[in-house]
């Protein structure tokens, strides 16, 4: 690995970042890339590990969609993680723009450095004859006042600056606002970046870049050009009773079949928002603390608000659960007791 710095008279300072490594910050294959996600705890479908070993191979950012919770932003923690990678996060929201994402030039530093320096003038000006002389003597000492010592990086500064590879997780980018994007465009075109003060950043080690959307808002067709797509849904009922048992270890094996059972359940109902899988989990860890044995209307209708944010959805669970949680579906009448066959058949 070296660091390549450089003045220019017309751009200022440059720097240029080489990684000649052993194959560090790559997947050498798919089932490479399902078995190290699976050692950090991530269990991913084969689609998943496909994308993942692509974008690092071909260095293309990925862009990550699906409903909230699936498991989009821990999917470039643990893409970090097993790849033994600095993360470095964008958070993305309404009003988010190029200060607070690139960097933010210290106005107050430079100008205290300016007060320090400024007996030091005379010295560099003496001898000169004109104010010309003065003014070029004094322009030659740019690099001074104008240099990364003022610069203070924001998360795609970060990355771009980073000395080694390193995964940089934009999230939640339809929070941002169009113009934003816009902005990324041309970052994630080649990752160089101008900074009028300083001039050009450019990096050599293009980061694993993750951009994780909850579809608040369509992203631009330029914008997923540029991008391998990866939609993540909710898993199969096998899939996430795999996840229970590994995030959740102390539950028991039938209480575990019946939590993904019923949150299966619960997502084909009409809610204005489905349990995710993190809210599976939070269910589980709830009704282990309880020491619950099994899942019954008293415990779930007490627990309910674990996985579901809004009242009306708590209601229209419990209703249509009733059946279900005794067994009987809920599109089915009840079988009658002893003592009404008995009425039917007199």
């Amino acid at each position: 690995m070296f660091l390549r710095f450089r003045i220019t008279p017309d751009t200022g300072y440059s720097w240029r970042f080489n990684h000649k490594g052993n194959g560090d910050g790559m997947f050498s294959s798919i089932e490479d890339v399902t078995e190290r996600l699976g050692q950090n705890q991530y269990i991913c479908s084969r689609r998943i590990a496909t994308v993942v070993y692509l974008a690092t191979a071909l260095e293309k950012p990925i862009l990550v969609e699906g409903p909230a919770g699936v498991g989009k932003t821990e999917l470039a923690k643990v893409v970090s993680k097993a790849l033994g990678l600095e993360l470095i996060r964008l958070q993305c929201y309404e009003g988010l723009d190029e200060a607070k994402a690139l960097y933010e030039w210290e106005y107050a530093k430079q100008l205290l450095y300016t007060q320090i320096l400024k007996d030091k003038i005379g010295e560099i000006i003496e001898g000169t004859d004109t104010l010309n002389d003065a003014v070029a003597r004094i322009a030659e000492q740019d690099n001074v006042f104008f240099s990364d010592t003022f610069i203070l990086p924001r998360p795609l500064l970060q990355s771009i600056k980073a000395a080694e590879r390193c995964v940089l997780l934009i999230d939640e980018v339809d929070k941002s606002d169009s113009e934003f994007e816009a902005f990324l465009l041309e970052v994630l075109s080649d990752f160089t970046v101008s900074v009028p003060e300083i001039g050009t950043l450019q990096a050599i080690n293009i980061p694993i870049v993750v951009l994780t959307s909850n579809n608040a808002r369509e992203m631009s067709d330029a914008l997923k050009r540029r991008c391998l797509h990866l939609y993540i849904d909710f898993p199969s009922a096998e899939q996430e009773l795999e996840i229970v048992r590994l995030k959740v270890p102390g539950i028991r094996e039938e209480l575990a079949s019946q939590v993904v059972a019923t949150v299966h359940k619960i997502r084909e109902l009409d809610l204005k928002k489905s349990p995710s899988i993190s809210e599976t989990l939070d269910w589980a860890r709830t009704l282990a603390v309880l020491n619950a044995e099994e899942l019954d209307q008293e415990i779930v209708n007490d627990t309910l608000n674990v996985i579901l944010k809004y009242e009306g959805d708590i209601r229209k669970a419990e209703a249509e659960l009733k059946d279900f949680l005794r067994g009987t579906p809920a599109d089915e009448p009840e079988a009658p007791d002893e003592a009404v066959k008995k009425d039917i058949l007199h």
